[in-house]
């Protein structure tokens, strides 16, 4: 080696980069400005040969091999500002001769600005800026990676692209930020990778990217660069009027599906493609007459059995049914076809797979390090640490990036209870009180504040759900009003006791009268959505089918009863899929929903029942205009327990629009007289016990007009008669002029009789 280029290199950072322990190769490596010429300096483990190459000229200049490890130096005759673009050609210790662009000779694309919102936890967009994204920089072609790995010693980038070699794309630190970033020319959409982790001592090991867009179907587990901004959206009609569809008095119907359960699977896999999936699902939904699907998390997960509930990979849909450009095709459908998507998504716990967020640079960069506050007993999973504003921003973003990326309508937020306690699901000693002594995790709550906040101001017309199981305060409450802020709330306590009622004996039930009505205590305390989720018919909780008592047609009847109840129910609607064909089989995520029950009469009856409900819902203004006020209820009779049965008003806005509800949770047949609100015809429009559902056909078909009876505290009444286990729905048709007219004159004939009579 000439004695002017030795005397040029720094060899202690030399020596820092072949033992792959530097945090800066950029200082190093690449073009460097050597007064009027420019410094080159390579490394590539174990070569024998380099030489740098002009692009656009093919100039080439052989480069000394510094250092026997593959360590490289050329000077440039031209100032470093006048190097064009170039790249490497080597020959390997195998003596296979390759080409490798230049990774050191780049700015960074991650700003002073980027890192210091990050350090804040208000970086909204900061997937942006970590993970892989393929580009072109000085017209080269490759991938931008960054990572945030504080506590790391070196981080590299290995894939496809350098054969998993963690010495030849080391990456820079950015000042304090922890975050290390690189572009690799040639690394490009389709390639695996992973980072390279050094840590103090030595230890080296890999770690899937946080911040990936997609990965390796399980059991691989590499991260995959892919290109989310291929795909062109065809959604905006129905994305700009996403807010008048699903927010404030409006009705939602959700069909709650697994992915992996809902279509047969293709060319001998296990699973559908996204695309397949929506080419069956749109016309089942349209036909079945729900608003929005809401799906179990697709994001990448290690476990089948976990349903997806145990997120590793936050940012990519899972590719078990197929690619990002898929899932965004799936969501583009349904949005085209006018319905609603709605995503499961778990920011209380993640698994502690090693490849995954667990343990990350070394320490516990994720999760807390005391277990007392980082583990979860009941899942065995890892808690979030919320309280450090790098961990609260990454789960933020992420639910900005399903909205912002892929077009969701909603994000159903599993496990709330479970991120609101710091005792949840922990005996004495086993968890850390807060700062006032207190079990609320105060940290979790802020961070939850923050989400909803932001996202209504940068997603209008976007909802966020909660699955919350407790009591806990002003769920769905504002947040000026110290409220979390969340659209709606699962109404978990109308779902167990609802359950808990409907699986007596209806001889038995006139004991149990108030756990049927005791929903409607707290009715309007939280903005709610009525659920018979997936969560009720697994592990041993038989299906909703399963969980009616009596023989086979007693079974039907009380879920044909059941559903209708739920319809009528003040709260948004959700229901799993298979419950609306009536399974007796418990749902598992290894077998597809019984299409087959189709052909069988009394399945086939609750498929119709549930859309006939759905669409009685939808075009009935009484059932949710006034969904969120006690103006829209009004109990005829709820006390008659030893009849076991109900009857309830539901009211539109407007003065004419009320459903007047009879529901016979007897055992028995009941011709039932029922006060009504107003006189007038009532026509019923529904009846659970239709031939057309399975039913006996013991219906209402005339319209009946309220009589002058005193009955429930009301001057008029009707009467009806039900089936037992059974509901009807009739719908008020105000007098006309002439026949109020005509009751007038009959009510003054009956006075001037009944004052006869009293003489």
């Amino acid at each position: 080696m000439n004695n002017r280029l030795y005397k040029l290199m720094n060899w202690p950072k030399v020596e820092e980069i072949i033992y792959s322990e530097c945090d800066n190769p950029h200082a190093l490596l690449g073009p460097h400005k050597s007064g009027s010429q420019t410094l080159v300096q390579a490394y590539f483990p174990e070569a024998v040969k380099a030489a740098i190459v002009f692009n656009e000229t093919g100039e080439t200049f052989q480069m000394e091999r510094a250092d026997d490890d593959g360590y490289f130096a050329a000077l440039l005759p031209m100032p470093d500002k006048e190097v064009p673009v170039y790249h490497y050609v080597v020959k390997g210790g195998d003596g296979v001769t390759f080409r490798s662009g230049e990774a050191y000779r780049y700015a960074p694309l991650i700003t002073k600005k980027d890192t210091d919102k990050f350090k804040n936890g208000i970086h909204y967009t900061i997937y942006e800026k970590l993970g892989a994204h393929p580009m072109a920089l000085d017209g080269v072609k490759g991938t931008y990676f960054a990572v945030w790995a504080p506590a790391a010693l070196r981080v590299s980038v290995v894939g496809d692209f350098n054969r998993w070699d963690g010495r030849v794309h080391q990456m820079r630190r950015l000042w304090d930020s922890g975050i290390f970033e690189i572009f690799i020319p040639g690394a490009k959409a389709g390639d695996n990778y992973k980072f390279e982790l050094k840590l103090k001592g030595g230890l080296t090991y890999l770690k899937a990217d946080p911040y990936c867009n997609a990965a390796q179907l399980r059991p691989d587990t590499a991260s995959v660069i892919t290109d989310l901004y291929s795909f062109v959206w065809e959604d905006s009609e129905f994305v700009n009027k996403r807010e008048e569809f699903q927010t404030g008095d409006v009705p939602i119907s959700v069909y709650e599906l697994y992915l992996g359960s809902f279509a047969e699977p293709e060319d001998g896999g296990k699973y559908a493609n996204y695309r397949t999936i929506a080419e069956k699902l749109i016309p089942y939904v349209k036909e079945m007459g729900y608003t929005h699907v809401e799906l179990m998390p697709v994001m990448e997960h290690p476990l089948d059995a976990s349903w997806g509930y145990q997120v590793i990979g936050y940012y990519a849909p899972t590719a078990r049914y197929g690619s990002p450009q898929d899932f965004m095709y799936f969501v583009n459908e349904l949005h085209k076809a006018g319905i609603g998507v709605i995503l499961d998504w778990v920011p209380a716990h993640f698994p502690r797979d090693t490849y995954g967020l667990s343990n990350f640079d070394g320490t516990c960069l994720y999760e807390h390090w005391d277990p007392r506050q980082g583990f979860h007993p009941h899942w065995g999973t890892l808690i979030y640490n919320y309280g450090r504003p790098e961990v609260s921003n990454y789960l933020i973003a992420n639910a900005l990036f399903w909205v912002e990326k892929y077009h969701a309508d909603g994000i159903r937020m599993d496990a709330v209870a479970s991120m609101l306690y710091l005792d949840y699901g922990k005996n004495d000693g086993e968890w850390v009180p807060n700062i006032y002594g207190g079990h609320d995790n105060l940290e979790a709550i802020e961070m939850i504040k923050h989400l909803n906040s932001i996202m209504k101001k940068r997603n209008r017309g976007v909802i966020t759900i909660a699955e919350e199981s407790t009591a806990f305060p002003k769920i769905t409450g504002a947040l000026n009003d110290g409220g979390l802020g969340f659209d709606l709330k699962w109404n978990m306590g109308f779902m167990n006791d609802y359950l808990g009622y409907i699986r007596y004996d209806p001889y038995f039930r006139s004991y149990h009268h108030g756990e049927l009505t005791f929903s409607m205590i707290y009715a309007y305390s939280e903005k709610f959505m009525l659920v018979f989720s997936h969560d009720e018919v697994v592990h041993g909780k038989a299906t909703m089918l399963g969980k009616m008592p009596g023989e086979r047609e007693q079974k039907f009847a009380n879920l044909r009863l059941t559903y209708a109840y739920m319809m009528t129910h003040p709260g948004k609607k959700l229901l799993f899929m298979g419950q609306d064909l009536g399974e007796f089989d418990e749902w598992n995520e290894n077998r597809i929903v019984e299409w087959n029950l189709n052909s069988v009469p009394e399945h086939e009856g609750i498929a119709k029942l549930v859309s006939d409900l759905n669409g009685i819902y939808r075009n009935n203004p009484e059932l949710y205009a006034l969904d969120e006020s006690p103006k829209g209820f009004e109990w005829i009779n709820h006390i008659a327990a030893e009849k076991c049965y109900l009857a309830y008003a539901r009211k539109g806005k407007k003065q004419d629009e009320m459903l007047l509800v009879v529901a016979n949770f007897a055992g028995i047949p009941q011709e039932l007289t029922v006060g009504v609100p107003a006189a007038g015809r009532y026509k019923e429009i529904f009846n659970s016990d239709d031939v057309k559902y399975g039913g006996t056909g013991m219906v209402n078909s005339r319209a009946k007009r309220s009589r002058g009876v005193e009955c429930d505290d009301r001057a008029d009444s009707v009467t009806v008669k039900l089936a037992p286990l059974s509901l009807s729905i009739l719908k008020y048709i105000p007098l006309t002029k002439e026949e109020l007219a005509g009751e007038k004159e009959k009510n003054k004939t009956a006075k001037k009789m009944k004052k006869v009579k009293d003489k």
